[in-house]
């Protein structure tokens, strides 16, 4: 036997009895996406009468955590989130999830300055030299294993042995504790089939990626119909530099799309932090060499992002102001998901060599009552919060065309986000504009209609 065999065989032990090392008042981190601890978390949950003021950070849990639902009171349990998934944002809603605003990349730098009692985290079982790995899942796992005075892991048979890159995953000696999962399938996310308003919107950023583009997609219909646009198309030699990587990926690589022969950060390698997907992304992911998996403080950090000539960056949101301003994480105080990496790659992708960053969004919405609400709008509902500032925003797409922001005063942004919203409220936002005072006195209505010329100059 192995000195990590034998250390193995000491460190494990019964879920149970890993989080009896967690006590009243303890601030406990779970691991992130795909590789949450679900194991530890139902075990944990079942302490609720045990203990109080126990604090948990999550971040974009696959479904909906146990510790919450056992205490909606909030009392023993107080649940706290990086990024909402679905589960997440049922339990906002509820009242029993906070919201922990964040710059993506900036991630790990806060465990310098907050505390972590126990790290609890789902790995690949260890390898013959002692590592666990992280998956699909680096994030920001190996800054909270170094905070953490704990890290218990959970070992999941199913979870891909995913190469760097860097802090892909942690040894034997750093792990406190190993508990067995029941070793169930990851967490799937199939690829949200486009719409038809998806697929328009699609059409105008295809015509902005070229032969060695590097690209990065959000998550999403939208960006999965410009995946699939690009899978079918005859561009050539793109690059890869994404936090997430989603099936999309797979597709461009399997249709020969991507190469990464011209990226500059990670040359010849796809590189993220972290992936989502069915199980043939997570297929495709297990000790795939082409693939490079990287801690969030390096692959979303804007100055790596623009080493990568021709970057294209595209990402949804929910609203955007006549000012420029892009809201993509709340609809007024609701919690909807949050900033995670789209200032990273917005400001990021713009200051890289020819390269262009896209924030889209149908023009319209559907409220409670189905009457069509536009996602243009003068001003955000009051409690919106805003994911990327005026001075950030480059290209903004919907159905209806394209502008960039870049280098417009605030009339010209105006007109240009006008121009592509929907017909219906066009002459409803011309005069909430002339009540704000951004906009040229004169008549310009022409121009409103019939944005092609403005797209022109745009």
């Amino acid at each position: 036997m192995s000195p990590y065999q034998e250390s193995y065989k000491k460190k494990m032990c019964t879920p149970e009895e890993a989080v009896r090392q967690i006590k009243s008042g303890d601030w406990v981190d779970y691991g992130n996406f795909a590789c949450a601890p679900l194991t530890l978390d139902a075990a944990l949950a079942a302490r609720v009468h045990e203990v109080e003021d126990v604090k948990v950070r999550a971040m974009t849990y696959p479904g909906m955590a146990a510790v919450a639902k056992a205490d909606p009171t909030g009392t023993r349990f107080v649940y706290n989130n990086w990024h909402f998934s679905g589960g997440d944002r049922k339990l906002h809603d509820a009242g029993n999830c906070f919201y922990v605003p964040f710059l993506f990349h900036e991630g790990p730098g806060y465990y310098d300055i907050i505390n972590s009692d126990v790290f609890c985290v789902a790995v690949a079982p260890m390898d013959a030299r002692g590592y666990f790995n992280f998956g699909s899942s680096n994030s920001i796992q190996m800054a909270v294993a170094k905070r953490a005075k704990k890290v218990i892991v959970e070992i999941n048979r199913n979870i891909p042995h995913c190469y760097g890159g860097f802090n892909e995953g942690i040894h034997i000696d750093e792990v406190d504790l190993i508990v067995e999962s029941d070793h169930k399938p990851l967490f799937q996310l199939p690829s949200a089939a486009p719409s038809e308003i998806d697929g328009r919107i699609a059409k105008l950023i295809m015509e902005e990626i070229h032969d060695g583009s590097c690209i990065q997609l959000g998550i999403g219909g939208m960006p999965n119909a410009v995946g699939k646009m690009i899978a079918e198309s005859d561009l050539k030699d793109l690059g890869v530099h994404t936090e997430m990587l989603a099936d999309s990926f797979v597709d461009m690589f399997e249709a020969g799309r991507i190469t990464c022969k011209y990226t500059k950060y990670c040359p010849g390698k796809m590189a993220y932090t972290f992936a989502l997907g069915s199980q043939k992304l997570y297929d495709f992911l297990d000790k795939n060499p082409f693939c490079a998996s990287y801690s969030v403080d390096l692959v979303n950090k804007p100055a790596n992002v623009s080493m990568n000539d021709k970057m294209v960056a595209i990402n949804n949101a929910v609203e955007v102001d006549l000012f420029g301003q892009v809201s993509s994480e709340s609809s007024g105080p609701r919690h909807i998901s949050g900033t995670g990496g789209q200032f990273d790659y917005t400001f990021g992708a713009y200051h890289a060599p020819g390269g262009k960053s896209f924030i889209c969004l149908s023009s319209t919405t559907k409220g409670k009552n189905g009457e069509l609400i536009s996602r243009i709008r003068p001003t955000f509902t009051p409690g919106s919060i805003i994911t990327v500032p005026r001075t950030v925003t480059h290209w903004v797409v919907t159905e209806y065309g394209k502008v960039n922001l870049k280098g417009k005063s605030t009339w010209e942004r105006a007109e240009a986000l006008i121009s592509i919203a929907h017909p219906d409220f066009r002459d409803e936002l011309v005069q909430e504009a002339q009540k704000m005072g951004i906009w040229r006195a004169g008549d310009r209505k022409h121009k409103i209609q019939n944005p092609v010329n403005l797209l022109k100059t745009a």
